[in-house]
């Protein structure tokens, strides 16, 4: 099979993986304990849990919208400027 009909290469993939593996971890950031009806858990006011997790998250989706817009180099156009 041709190359050129794919619409990403091995480049882009790399990058959504990164993408993901940092909401991911923007996530594991938001979680921990939560507060129950007889007790209150001042820990889910964290600056952890409401401005780090929520921007790490934020920077993993603009991440992935970068891969999936980024346009892979043409293999063909390549070959053809070494050759001249």
């Amino acid at each position: 099979m041709n190359k050129k009909n794919f619409a990403f290469d091995k480049i882009n993939f790399i990058l959504l993986a990164v993408g993901v593996a940092v909401v991911i971890v923007g996530f594991l950031l938001m979680s921990g304990d939560g507060s129950t009806e007889t007790t209150f858990n001042p820990d889910i006011f964290s600056t952890r849990r409401v401005k780090v997790a929520p921007v790490v998250c934020l920077l993993g989706y603009l991440f992935i919208i970068y891969a999936i817009l980024r346009k892979p180099k043409d293999v063909g156009t390549e070959t053809e400027e070494v050759k001249e």
